[in-house]
């Protein structure tokens, strides 16, 4: 396969920036433009709901690169150019302005667009969390006082609540759960999480948003499943996300919940896909997936780039998941998934110190792997992960305790939580 020479990547986050970065490092030294929807220069997304938020950080911390570094690896970035349009037959991207950008390949790193409460529209106090200009809106609306009904508890919801609780406003999560984070990170760590909640003052109620209701323009509250109706000024949609592929319709370019790929990171003869927008299959070549994680975004990226270049010899490729998290003083980091049905089983540490790994299994095998306030350990359990290795391990297969690790006998934490 001949290098294209004209490449587009559609969208500027980590994912499209990190594209660009590794096929000039690849050598790639045809056109190349990065489109981006947002009038920003390109910034990382995982500080918002924290850092920001809270204002600790102006949105210029968060910058991923200085502008000379475009400049200098040729890389032609147009912000507040959205793309309306794909026309494979035609080799172009077209752009909301007119343009139209010829494309002998192109990549899509367009990412997730906040999925809307019924009933928001039109209602001043309703806010999702998704770019810069959505977490500096949410700032301002935080005043001392006011009352935020956090709709979901996942990590978004539960980091952006903690930051509220700090601007002193006055805070409620609603998720499905009685324990924030649970099917998440873990049973251990949930339970710490928890109890930075109830510190910081923070209600976690057991349900689920069904809509929002408000009275002269402004929103007054959030309905819940149950009928209760929850008085709110101020109310974050926290309920997931949606892939950004209306952009593709018409073009050909499979799109289920997201672009469907092949192993490689390829959706189709000249068209490839990164980040979150990209569902590729898993290790178990099961049904094609999204990942939407931050190391996802520049770990497919790199890999997207070099199987771009390489002709015949690109490669299949998986990304481990991992992520982590800031609830308040924890540092919670996670490899892998988290069985639900696992209690978990810990390596090193005490979650009583709140200091611990742990690993989870499923079917004998490691499946994901969380630390809480140890960075460098968890480090060491992901080959654990990586590997599927039988657990436990064969010292601790004899004897009394055969099938559990000498920390899990030990412990059975409280789950916290309370439902209402």
């Amino acid at each position: 396969m001949t290098a294209p020479r004209a490449l587009v990547v559609v969208g500027a986050g980590a994912a499209g920036v990190t594209t660009a970065e590794t096929l000039r490092r690849q050598g790639y030294d045809g056109r190349l433009t990065v489109l981006g929807a947002e009038t920003r220069p390109p910034y990382d997304r995982p500080p918002l709901s924290k850092q920001v938020l809270a204002g600790r950080w102006e949105v210029d911390r968060v910058r991923l690169r200085a502008p000379e570094v475009y400049e200098r690896l040729g890389i032609d970035l147009r912000t507040g150019t959205p793309a309306v349009r794909l026309d494979r037959a035609g080799r172009a991207v077209e752009l909301a302005d007119g343009t139209r950008l010829t494309a002998d390949a192109v990549v899509v790193a367009t990412g997730v667009r906040p999925r809307p409460l019924p009933g928001a529209d039109g209602l001043t106090g309703v806010h999702v969390l998704r770019t810069a200009d959505d977490a500096l809106a949410l700032r301002a609306d935080l005043t001392a006082g006011r009352r935020l009904v956090v709709a979901g508890a996942g990590l978004l919801g539960t980091e952006a609540a903690i930051a509220a609780a700090g601007l002193g406003a006055d805070v409620t999560l609603v998720g499905p759960d009685p324990v924030a984070l649970r099917d998440v990170v873990g049973p251990h760590a949930a339970a710490l999480a928890a109890d930075v909640h109830r510190a910081l003052g923070l209600r976690l109620l057991r349900g689920r948003v069904t809509g929002v209701e408000g009275r002269a323009g402004a929103v007054t509250g959030v309905r819940l499943a149950d009928g209760e109706l929850l008085p709110a000024d101020t109310v974050l949609a926290a309920t997931g996300s949606l892939p950004v592929t209306d952009w593709l319709a018409g073009s050909g370019v499979p799109v289920a919940d997201g672009v469907v790929c092949d192993a490689l990171g390829a959706a189709g003869p000249g068209v490839w896909a990164v980040g979150d927008v990209a569902a590729r299959p898993g290790p178990d070549a099961g049904r094609p997936r999204r990942q939407e994680h931050r190391t996802h975004a520049t770990e497919s990226a790199v890999a997207v780039a070099r199987n771009l270049l390489a002709g015949d010899g690109a490669r299949p490729f998986t990304v481990l998941p991992y992520f982590w998290t800031d609830q308040d003083d924890l540092k919670i980091q996670v490899f892998g998934e988290i069985p639900p049905d696992d209690p978990g089983h810990v390596v090193d540490g005490d979650p009583a110190e709140r200091r611990f790994t742990a690993v989870h299994v499923r079917g004998g095998r490691v499946r994901g792997a969380v630390a809480v306030n140890l960075p460098r350990a968890v480090q060491q359990l992901r080959p654990l992960v990586e590997n599927a290795a039988p657990w436990p391990p064969e010292e601790r297969r004899e004897g009394p305790d055969s099938g559990r690790s000498s920390r899990s006998t030990a412990q059975e934490l409280p789950l916290g939580g309370r439902e209402r």
